[in-house]
């Protein structure tokens, strides 16, 4: 179907929106009214820009406190309404949005609403325009799809018909399966926006928090079916009021408003796109450094040894058990220190993983590749991390292990499970967002590697909020912790870690300590309540104590975890489950983030 978005979506001027609509590749644009006060452009200039583009302008709006209004108010009306069709004539568009009365000058009577919106569909005929009334969760009296529809249909005008908004709808708990009953061609406009489902005033919910289709907890696309089941055949169109939105740069914004339209699309058949390719696997992580020291003598301490080297790039792999990670010193680095550069992902199919990519808007990205690398795939991922769809020793496919070429090391790589509290893999990657990118992240991860979104979780840092999300594959070998920040910050203080699975953490502790790690002290408060939580050994909990580890259950089972010092903007933390545990350890986030605040991070 024919995609559109509302220009209040997107920030910047109208001609950056109108730009990166196109380069998104959007069908149409609704043109809100603000934006085109705002401009310099002409409507006819503004008509020739978005010809030239390639975009339609599918709808002006809005057009407020029009119906059920005393007679002199709607003479005022009708005088106001001449004027923005002339505007519409020359902008090259047919159809306006009204919206229901909010005015306390309008009265609770439908019959006088039909009729003064009939009158002004007559002026609008007359100028080749269509009205699509819509009911504002809001509204004064008319609050409900349903009623507004009702209010058209007693009309009876050709020119007039409904326009459905999915928040305005879905805030009110409104069944959306009465629209089934509203004809096909009498639905002018189709509106689309999610949101996350809080209590709290409607209005300012609408204004602030609405969000893409996918993004929220609105079943959107229930309500789409059932709008395709009454026969509309028109655009789908995003109109999303968000501060996030407002302020994030235009072009990606754009991006993942139309790639959450593609998934919305195919989650109910309407289009085709390359079915997911679930990766069953964390390959590698591959950190980016000015200076190696810091981290490798890290990586040493966890157990991993430098066991190979690019032939060609300045790379090294470190590895223990099926636990990767490489080193990169090459002059792109960072100067700000260490940071997660990208990640391989065990893909059973690479290059339908890359196709799918593609598909939903994220391009593989250009890579130097000497000629005996293997071809391997990366796109990015909205925050700029790589995601490489990678076979690791598989014959049949490319082997991103080719490059490397084996070095003499100190000590052995062990292969997984050779010793208890020996490191085996990486069990999961905690990675916080550019504060513009959250809920784009956790959509993209889940629409184009297919992974399951879990619940959103507030963790309390002493200097504000985070929100995470974990998105993971169904056997939980691929785990991603997404989360933001409470504000705005730079990049160096946007934390990523690198968990690795043991199966005794203790030891695990007792050996990284050995060799010289550092382990993040936790404050004794935290075992006096640790001690009154849970049943735990005197002997254990001193244990604890002494190494810094923490500790959390749920209906599965225990989890037991600690953490390095920061290196740069990357961290390491030892991680053992039993019994199947499935979380992160959120409960303890606040004493861990609290303990970071406290140490400097090494360079």
């Amino acid at each position: 179907m024919r995609t559109s978005i509302a220009t209040v979506s997107l920030s910047g001027s109208l001609t950056e929106k109108l730009t990166a609509a196109s380069r998104a590749g959007f069908d149409g644009v609704e043109i809100f009214e603000n934006d085109l006060l705002a401009s310099p452009l002409t409507p006819e200039e503004i008509r020739a820009r978005c010809a030239d583009l390639g975009l339609g302008i599918d709808l002006y709006q809005p057009m407020r406190d029009i119906e059920a209004v005393p007679a002199d108010e709607f003479a005022r009306n009708l005088r106001r309404a001449r004027h923005k069709f002339e505007l519409m004539r020359r902008l090259g568009t047919d159809t306006v949005l009204v919206c229901s009365s909010v005015s306390p000058l309008a009265l609770d009577d439908d019959a006088l609403a039909a009729d003064q919106l009939s009158r002004l569909a007559d002026l609008a005929q007359d100028f080749g325009v269509r009205v699509a009334y819509e009911a504002l969760a809001w509204g004064r009296h008319v609050s409900t799809y349903d009623h507004a529809w009702r209010i058209v249909e007693t009309a009876g005008h050709p020119a007039l018909g409904t326009c459905l908004d999915s928040f305005h709808i879905l805030s009110r708990d409104s069944d959306p399966k009465g629209i089934e009953d509203i004809p096909g061609e009498k639905i002018f406009f189709l509106q689309l926006a999610d949101a996350p489902l809080l209590a709290m005033d409607v209005l300012q919910w609408s204004r602030h928090y609405r969000c893409f289709p996918g993004q929220g907890g609105f079943d959107i696309a229930g309500l789409l079916q059932h709008v395709v089941r009454a026969g509309y055949d028109g655009p789908l169109s995003l109109e999303v009021f968000n501060d996030v939105f407002r302020q994030a740069e235009a072009g990606p914004t754009a991006v993942d408003a139309r790639r959450s339209l593609l998934v919305l699309q195919e989650s109910i058949g309407l289009a085709r796109l390359p079915e997911p390719v679930v990766p069953t696997g964390i390959a590698f992580a591959e950190l980016v450094t000015p200076d190696a020291e810091p981290v490798v003598a890290i990586l040493g301490a966890l157990g991993l040894a430098r066991t190979a080297r690019h032939r060609s790039k300045p790379v090294d792999l470190w590895e223990c058990g099926e636990a990767r990670v490489l080193v990169n010193t090459g002059p792109a680095a960072r100067r700000d220190g260490t940071s997660v550069a990208a990640v391989g992902l065990e893909s059973p199919d690479p290059a339908g993983a890359a196709h799918r990519a593609e598909a939903l808007l994220a391009p593989v990205l250009p890579r130097r590749r000497a000629p005996e690398d293997a071809p391997l795939d990366a796109v990015a991922a909205p925050d700029g991390t790589e995601l490489f769809f990678c076979a690791t020793d598989r014959p049949e496919l490319p082997n991103w292990r080719a490059d490397f070429e084996p070095v003499q090391h100190t000590g052995t790589a062990r292969t997984a499970g050779d010793a208890q509290g020996g490191v085996d893999r990486i069990d999961h990657l905690a990675l916080t967002q550019p504060w513009h990118h959250f809920d784009e992240a956790a959509l993209f991860h889940r629409s184009v590697l297919g992974l399951h979104g879990q619940e959103s979780v507030d963790v309390a840092d002493p200097y504000g909020l985070f929100r995470s999300r974990a998105v993971t594959n169904s056997g939980g070998s691929v785990r991603i912790a997404l989360a933001v920040g409470p504000a705005p910050a730079e990049d160096e203080s946007r934390a990523q870690h690198i968990a690795l699975a043991t199966d005794d953490v203790v030891a695990a502790a007792r050996r990284f300590r050995a060799s010289g790690g550092s382990l993040l002290p936790i404050p004794a408060n935290h075992y006096d309540d640790l001690a009154a939580r849970y049943e735990l050994t005197e002997g254990e909990l001193a244990t604890y104590r002494e190494l810094g580890i923490l500790y959390d259950r749920d209906a599965q089972g225990e989890f037991r975890h600690c953490y390095t010092r920061t290196v740069g903007r990357v961290f390491f933390e030892l991680v053992q489950r039993d019994r199947g545990y499935q979380g992160y350890g959120a409960q303890n986030a606040p004493v861990r983030l609290a303990a970071q605040h406290t140490g400097r991070p090494l360079r």
